[in-house]
């Protein structure tokens, strides 16, 4: 015989609480291309991310996961890979009705657990908001650590050099930080 108090039942007539909205973290689809720049653009505008051109979005569309909240897009996040050990989260965003419930978090673990099994030993990311990843394991960076990054984007930036986003990265192999190229090697 169940107690009339146990966990499940109903207790003064109320119902046991509904399920959360269901969250689901998947790759983008080409459907999702105008939301992605949309909530990119929001943010942007605001000088809390960097534009992306719809073009861009679009040729970088496989990199990209995106966040449904019971089938409606709620964000996105883009695994970029950079060289055989190294790959950038970037335009990472959730939409302000959704935000501070986990969806950047699984956003960012999709794009590590993506990074794990292409075999790549370090991310990074540039970001105004260092907090949010290195409550995630991320440490900070020196920008200069990824010379291909700085020279195949940063220097086309209408904010360089002097932007203020700060470089976050995190070792998914110990010791991967140790395993970049110099400067030097890249410009030969």
């Amino acid at each position: 015989m169940a107690e009339r108090n146990s966990p499940g039942s109903q207790r003064n007539g109320a119902t046991p609480a509904a399920a959360g909205p269901h969250v689901l973290i998947e790759p983008a689809r080409v459907d999702d291309a105008e939301q992605i720049h949309a909530l990119i653009t929001f943010f942007a505008d605001r000088d809390e991310m960097l534009h992306r051109p719809l073009n861009e979005v679009y040729e970088n569309l496989r990199d990209f996961y995106v966040a449904r909240v019971d089938g409606e897009f709620a964000g996105c996040a883009a695994l970029h890979v950079w060289w055989h050990d190294l790959a950038e989260i970037k335009s990472l965003a959730v939409r302000e009705d959704r935000q501070l419930k986990g969806i950047g978090l699984r956003l960012v673990n999709a794009c590590l657990d993506e990074a794990r099994r292409l075999g790549l030993a370090r991310v990074f990311a540039l970001t105004y908001k260092p907090g949010f990843f290195e409550k995630l394991g991320f440490s900070v960076a020196n920008v200069m650590e990824f010379p291909r990054k700085v020279w195949n984007e940063c220097y086309r930036c209408p904010k360089f050099p002097s932007c203020n986003e700060i470089a976050v990265s995190i070792d998914l192999v110990p010791g991967a930080s140790s395993t970049d190229l110099p400067l030097r090697e890249i410009t030969r």
